[in-house]
């Protein structure tokens, strides 16, 4: 009997594997092919990888030798993603050995398509705007191959949508009044969209080649140094003795891996084969412990530095600094976190867990610093690197690099030595039950070296304020050496006989992070230019302005249903749609549109945070029934069903879901706004709060069982610290009206980039009269109605009344919907009234009453 049961447990373990590797599939590569092909397969990403690493260094400008630009670099890069989209990945999930013929075809036509441009380029420059026969020939081929690529590498989805872009280009005076336009000719469709930088080869995929390749690459190579392993068992080690603590560590080890990876479907796959089962263990029914993971992946993808690749795009897309993105990102990641592990230990609660027991008992003190440890580490990390070392690059200057690498490599030979008296780290096995926790002191001790390629990230870009990929290409090449010398050190400093064998298990672990790092990268390339697609149909066909008319009409010109309906079709384009693809084609259609509608309500939006709105919703999809890859990889592991796994999960991030709708109001969650440390410490501590009470009011669950009634108070609570200024708008109008003579004072009070807000009146060209509110951001200028003409407005007056007289071409006046002889009815301005964060004291007052009440009930109970 006992046979038997094996035997089914080993097929339940087999079934579940293919699952695994069926959604693994769109994350590395789906054959596994002998012989030449294999060898092939090793040779051209390793060759992608070394010709990444290559642009993204100084070395080409310093030998003045294979120098390539921006759209260059490009070319090349979709050219190496098409090989490998059509050799890697079989036509038919059947067929996954040998590689026939035809996919040897259109691996070498996606190859030449790309490349065209690149040894033709001067003769494209030449004819732009009038391709011959043979340039759109390559073009509909390049094109048709990459739709075919994103259907092998990603799935139907993003290849259906690009069809429906392409679509609507040539059907434009076909489509309803409200989106229709004058249509598209091949020529031109395609002239847009291959050939020159405004379709597939446009910012996304730019992106890919500068910024993400080197980060994922990075990733990889600290994957296979084992870094993937020391964080889950520093993880576990620190927070395992805890109620629930499996959990939490999976919570942690899931975050700290997200900052490698990027991607929530990779962190399930690789943590959650080690932590699902051990929740399970400990109690945790399956369900649940693939929701846990499944939560604490999909957040990870959400955690700077690398954030799927969002981060990058963002640069790109905002037109802010790489580190302001990482400043606006940091605090919602950071609070989501925290409410999750708070969501596990209410779930050890219910369920009266206990932790795994400690080789040696921690004191309260201990256990408080090996809480904080995991969520601070890398940010005091970060404080030391940019104020402990940034006095060399005071003193030194220019040359600080050159003073900071002996000090570098005398750390890491240090750490080294200091981690040889610790064993190494066994990989765990999660057949096998965990008894007892590895001790935190060896634990930590054991791979502190893989902190130093993160202090060079930090250090290049906060310290030498140099470029994301630059900043990522020395921080690859300082993990490149680590992974090549850290086997020979060990078995040097552990008087290990075996250097040969060391150095070579080096140069192989090398070689096959670099492989790997180039297969992770094939579906992100492809998905990136077949976003592209998307954003040449925006700029082609002018649907940005009508997809505003639409959603504001369809909306109700109501700034919530606006965000809710941004929310669904993230949600829904998420399901199937790789998370940098969604974002891509999400954020080009609404985030202008959210931006320009908020504007006519008196709110402004900052760019940023339509942005992170779409990016979070587009994650949250992961994990979304009825197709979230996230809960069906965790279910596959759990053996839970991945309908109730995605739905439970979905419980779990709800708090994550009401976080872009909280920052969209009040912006000072992504620091925004907040100048003084006095105000950056109540604008924390009042968002961890509210994050810790939302959390227990959606688990039903605080010091005891809440009741309905105490659950919605818990809401309610949380809803005031999140947005205070909601009810202290009721009691204190946030702005007051003030005559429109009054505008040139105005302006000479608005600090240059401060907001002008007016109360417009007019008639549009289709004879609608029209009253809205319009913002300006107000720059620099000698006088009052120079910065206002910097603007795009000159005025007139008529018997004291003000009129537009001029208006310049493409200005923010035009932008924003102003027309000659508009009337200015009235201007806007702050109102002077006590801060809103007086909201927290009744908040907190109700908060406190409510403990005390449950508190009383518990030792009732009791």
């Amino acid at each position: 009997m006992n046979e038997d049961k094996q035997h089914m447990d080993s097929a339940a373990d087999s079934e579940n594997q293919k699952v695994i590797n069926d959604i693994l599939q769109a994350e590395t590569g789906g054959r596994a092919s002998t012989g030449i092909p294999a060898k092939i397969l090793l040779i051209v990403p390793l060759c992608w990888s070394l010709f990444q690493l290559w642009v993204a260094s100084p070395l080409p400008f310093q030998f003045d030798f294979g120098v390539f630009n921006e759209d260059q670099t490009k070319y090349i890069h979709l050219a190496f993603a098409l090989f490998l989209a059509f050799t890697a990945f079989p036509m038919f999930k059947r067929n996954t050995g040998r590689i026939p013929l035809i996919d040897w075809i259109f691996a070498v036509l996606g190859v030449a398509s790309a490349l065209y441009l690149l040894v033709f380029r001067n003769e494209l420059a030449g004819r732009s705007g009038a391709p011959i026969t043979f340039d759109l020939v390559i073009g509909v081929i390049g094109m048709i191959l990459l739709l075919e690529a994103t259907r092998r590498s990603l799935g139907l989805p993003l290849m259906v949508v690009a069809i429906v872009f392409l679509i609507y280009t040539f059907g434009g005076p076909y489509m309803p009044d409200v989106i229709a336009h004058k249509g598209a000719s091949l020529s031109k469709t395609i002239s847009h969209q291959w050939l020159t930088t405004e379709g597939v080869f446009g910012v996304a995929l730019g992106v890919s080649a500068s910024f993400v390749f080197l980060f994922v690459l990075f990733g990889a190579l600290l994957e296979r140094a084992g870094a993937g392993n020391y964080f889950i068992k520093v993880a576990y080690s620190l927070l395992g003795h805890m109620r629930g603590g499996p959990a939490k560590a999976a919570v942690v080890s899931s975050g700290l891996s997200g900052l490698i990876s990027g991607s929530s479907i990779a962190n399930v796959v690789t943590t959650g084969t080690f932590t699902i089962p051990l929740m399970k263990r400990v109690g945790f029914p399956a369900t649940k412990a693939g929701a846990v993971e499944v939560a604490a992946s999909t957040n990870g993808q959400l955690t700077p530095p690398i954030m799927g690749a969002a981060a990058f795009l963002m640069v790109e897309y905002v037109g802010i600094s790489y580190l302001e993105v990482i400043r606006h990102a940091i605090l919602p990641a950071l609070i989501s976190y925290v409410a999750l592990v708070y969501i596990v230990h209410l779930e050890a609660l219910k369920l009266n867990m206990k932790g795994i027991p400690k080789r040696v008992q921690s004191t309260v003190a201990q256990k408080l610093l090996s809480f904080l440890t995991v969520f601070i580490g890398l940010m005091v990390m970060t404080v030391l690197v940019y104020y402990g070392l940034g006095w060399i690059k005071d003193l030194a200057g220019d040359s600080a690099g050159l003073a900071i690498t002996p000090l570098l490599l005398l750390a890491y030979i240090g750490l080294v030595k200091y981690a040889s008296k610790y064993p190494p780290l066994e990989v765990d096995d999660d057949k096998t039950d965990m008894t007892q926790l590895p001790e935190v002191g060896p634990t930590v001790k054991s791979g502190l070296h893989f902190l130093l390629p993160v202090v060079v990230l930090v250090w290049m870009l906060a310290v030498e304020q140099r470029s994301p990929a630059l900043s990522a290409f020395w921080a690859t090449l300082v993990m490149i050496f680590i992974v090549l010398t850290q086997k020979p050190l060990f078995s040097f400093f552990r008087s290990q006989k075996d250097y040969l064998a060391s150095i070579k298990g080096g140069i192989d672990d090398c070689f096959h992070a670099l492989v790997t790092g180039a297969r992770n990268m094939v579906g992100i390339g492809v998905a990136t230019a077949a976003a592209g697609i998307v954003v040449g149909t925006v700029t082609l066909t002018g649907i940005g302005l009508v997809m505003t008319e639409f959603v504001e009409f369809i909306s109700g010109g109501s700034m919530m249903m606006m965000l809710i309906f941004t929310a669904v079709i993230s949600l829904i384009l998420g399901m199937g749609l790789p998370t940098t693809a969604n974002y891509i084609v999400v954020s080009t259609l609404m985030a202008p549109v959210i931006v320009s509608l908020g504007a006519e309500h008196g709110l402004i939006v900052p760019l940023i945070a339509v942005h992170l709105f779409v990016f979070y919703f587009g994650i949250l999809a992961d994990d979304t029934p009825p197709v979230g890859l996230a809960a069906y990889a965790a279910a596959a592991i759990s053996g839970a069903d991945p309908i109730r796994t995605g739905v439970q999960g979905f419980t779990y991030d709800i708090r994550t879901a009401i976080l872009p709708f909280m920052f969209i109001f009040n912006t000072q969650l992504l620091l925004i706004g907040v100048d003084h440390w006095y105000q950056l410490l109540l604008v924390v501590t009042s968002a961890v709060i509210a994050m810790l009470v939302f959390a227990a009011a959606t688990q039903g669950y605080w010091l005891v069982k809440s009741r309905l009634w105490e659950s919605l108070i818990l809401v309610l609570i949380a809803f005031t610290m999140f947005r205070p200024g909601f009810w202290w708008d009721m009691i204190y109008p946030p702005l007051v009206q003030v005559q429109a003579e009054s505008i040139y004072e105005q302006i000479d009070q608005t600090a240059i980039d401060g907001q002008l807000r007016m109360v417009v009146e007019g008639e549009t060209l289709d004879g609608d009269q029209v009253n809205k509110r319009v913002m300006l951001t107000m720059g620099e200028g000698e006088t009052a109605a120079a910065r206002l003409k910097e603007s795009g407005l000159e005025l007139r007056n008529e018997d004291g009344r003000l009129f537009v007289d001029m208006m310049g071409f493409g200005s923010q006046a035009e932008q924003a919907g102003m027309d000659f002889d508009w009337e200015i009815m009235a201007l806007e301005v702050e109102s002077d009234r006590p801060s809103k964060e007086w909201m927290f004291i009744p908040a907190l007052l109700l908060l406190m009453l409510l403990g005390w009440n449950q508190l009383r009930r518990r030792e009732t109970a009791a």
